[in-house]
């Protein structure tokens, strides 16, 4: 019985499940019947009015640049800013012919003036086939016109005008500048007709006249300036005018941004690499437009935002005043250029930022402070102090045992290698004053016990180990010299490592003392500012803050602020770094006859730190010098860094002495510019 009733009870729910789903069928159906009978109401009886209403306007978007945010220096002043100026534009409508430009331009063109000293020959053609009439003319000398594509009639008929050159008058030349520059817009984008220098009797004319030119306007156009002078373009780096547009090898990726273009961009160096933040945000209009192309309604949606401002590290009087020490300093002769670099050794701040490169040949001198990050040199024995770091981490040399001679180190298969001032003699050194009499043959001996050579005299350099060179340049790299310092501007260089293979192992002695590899200035920087901390690789950075901008035009609040970065810490001992610290101290204030460091150091007042360098190098086939130099001052608790490089010099007692010149000057200017010395301890 139960067995019964439960059979039952299943069979009623098997009946009820296919009631349910029918009753669902029967609705969907019903409002499947509703929504196809809606549609084809609004199809038979509203279809006219309807597709007369979306023929009659579109709504679309139109967007407009905004002006770049502006670049100070350290102090608040402007370096980069933006002019204004009195600009025309023209904004294309949708489904705009050829045609309908051509009769514009040549409207507009009564009323402005353009310079057509750029104008090709093919933009004269296309200008000229515009005409609807000139076009018929030209197509009925052309044999088979009516057997060919759109795209090869275009072609065959641009290039018979191009062969045939018509001949413009003045007024038309300038109304075919004018159609290149519409023509060269794309629906619903704004381009510049002219940019500056339009005269107020242009504005009016054309205002009184603008119904008559559909899409063409009055507006402002921004360009940079450069209160505090040009120079700081060498490092700034530059924008493209609306004319250049988009770089070439950037357009896609760009469009893809939502740029248009014509937009100008950051091309190199600060303005590229912080163009995201310096660009703003565009303006958007809300546009309708009729079925005849004609814009007959514009309502602004957002009006737009200014790039946010670049607070840089640098001080522009310093920086101007270290440049022309570069100026007045630099040789003639077979000299290359000259650069310096001045940091922050805490933080990687960089203060200032000089250069200046020099055609040996031809004598001409350019402004070049990005030379400092791109340009490597041959620096020499600035390299030491990492050197002996590297001799104090791997054991060759100890806190309490670091005495060697300074010998001459003569092997077999390579030239002889001496210290300058001993050419033959020996003489017993420590750690420190192979740093103050810059000892050749000291660090070369530590290359050596590094990579376990046991050194004899007339020895062969077939026993020194091709990982040398590697060893060796890991010593300079955890200093940043031969690896990028990541400074936050665009296009630095690595330096430049020489051929490191069993037929160069002759050169990893040399490697030892500086004279192989290329660094760059900054490497420098960043190398001595290493030493100055402590044993932390700073990262260097010019922009300080992002700010925004207040109601009144001036610096707004502050949207991000640098913080110091460290890339990596030197291992080495405290005691080690206390020795390699009292050597380069020794290079100013030591005792020794054969101290590299010059008078005009010693004089300093906070004293400083130093190691210098020359480089043995070739111009034009000419034996020449690099002269270098590292510091940092004070003494105790340091400040302010200084790197320079002078590449190319002759050999002559002044050129042993034009970079201590240059490092002396730039301190003086540093603490009468951003520090008073009397603060510092």
């Amino acid at each position: 019985m139960q067995r019964r009733r439960a059979q039952s009870n299943r069979d009623d729910q098997t009946t009820r499940i296919p009631i349910r789903l029918n009753i669902l069928l029967v609705i969907v159906f019903v409002l499947l019947a509703v929504l196809g009978w809606r549609m084809a109401y609004l199809q038979i009886q509203n279809g006219a009015e309807l597709k007369a209403e979306v023929n009659r306007t579109a709504n679309t978007i139109e967007t407009n640049s905004v002006q770049r945010g502006m670049i100070y220096d350290s102090t608040g002043k402007v370096l980069v800013g933006n002019e204004a100026h009195q600009a025309i534009s023209y904004t294309k409508g949708i489904n705009v012919t050829g045609a309908d430009m051509f009769k514009v331009s040549n409207r507009l063109g009564k009323y402005l003036s353009v310079s057509s000293d750029a104008l090709t020959s093919r933009q004269i053609a296309i200008y000229y086939l515009a005409n609807e009439k000139n076009m018929a003319k030209v197509v009925a000398k052309i044999p088979k016109a009516a057997a060919m594509s759109d795209n090869a009639l275009q072609t065959a008929t641009q290039d018979y005008v191009v062969a045939h050159e018509p001949q413009l008058t003045a007024a038309q030349k300038n109304a075919a500048a004018i159609f290149t520059k519409m023509n060269g817009a794309y629906s619903l984008s704004t381009t510049y007709i002219k940019e500056k220098d339009v005269t107020a009797t242009e504005v009016s004319q054309i205002g009184e006249h603008m119904s008559e030119m559909p899409g063409v306007k009055t507006s402002t156009s921004w360009s940079r300036d450069y209160p505090s002078g040009n120079s700081v373009k060498s490092f700034v780096g530059t924008v493209t005018t609306e004319k250049q547009g988009l770089p070439e090898d950037e357009v896609n990726q760009l469009l893809s941004q939502g740029y248009s273009r014509n937009d100008s961009v950051g091309s190199s160096y600060i303005e590229k690499a912080y163009e995201p933040i310096l660009k703003g945000t565009k303006s958007r209009t809300s546009v309708e437009v009729s079925s005849n192309s004609t814009i007959t309604k514009e309502t602004q949606e957002y009006a737009g935002k200014k790039g946010s401002n670049l607070v840089l590290t640098i001080n522009a009087k310093f920086q101007d005043a270290v440049q022309k020490v570069i100026d007045d300093q630099l040789p003639g002769g077979t000299c290359q250029g000259a650069y310096a670099v001045v940091m922050n050794p805490n933080t990687g701040a960089v203060l200032a930022m000089a250069g200046d490169s020099r055609n040996p040949t031809t004598g001409k001198v350019t402004t070049d402070a990005l030379g400092a990050i791109n340009q490597p040199i041959v620096m020499g024995s600035v390299v030491k102090p990492a050197m002996l770091t590297g001799g104090f981490e791997s054991g060759a040399l100890t806190p309490s045992n670091n005495t060697l001679n300074d010998q001459p180190i003569i092997l077999t298969g390579t030239s002889k290698i001496s210290t300058d001032w001993n050419q033959n003699g020996s003489y017993p050194m420590d750690a420190a004053m192979a740093l103050e009499t810059s000892s050749n043959s000291y660090a070369v001996q530590v290359a050596m016990k590094m990579v376990g050579y046991k050194y004899s005299q007339g020895a062969s350099i077939e026993g020194l180990p091709t990982d040398m060179f590697q060893k060796l340049r890991n010593n300079f790299n955890q200093y940043g010299l031969g690896v990028k310092t990541g400074i936050d501007i665009p296009g630095e260089s690595a330096g430049l490592k020489g051929l490191s293979t069993r037929k160069q192992i002759g050169s990893a002695l040399v490697e030892a003392f500086g004279n192989y590899d290329a660094y760059t200035t900054l490497q420098l920087g960043q190398y001595v500012s290493t030493l100055a901390n402590g044993g932390y690789r700073m990262k260097p950075y010019v922009v300080s803050q992002v700010r925004s901008t207040k109601n009144d035009g001036t610096l707004g609040a502050v949207d991000y602020q640098a913080e110091p970065t460290a890339l990596n810490y030197v291992e080495a001992s405290p005691e080690a770094k206390a020795i390699i610290k009292q050597g380069m101290w020794q290079v100013v204030n030591g005792s020794s006859p054969h101290k590299t460091g010059a008078t005009v150091l010693e004089d300093l007042k906070p004293g400083i730190v130093a190691k210098t360098g020359t480089a043995e190098t070739y111009v034009n086939g000419q034996q020449t010098v690099t002269s270098s130099i590292i510091s940092y001052a004070p003494t105790k608790n340091p400040q302010v860094a200084v790197a320079v490089a002078v590449p190319g010099l002759p050999e002559t007692t002044s050129s042993y002495l034009v970079n201590q010149n240059i490092a002396a000057e730039i301190y003086k200017l540093y603490w009468k510019n951003v520090t008073n010395s009397s603060e510092a301890s």
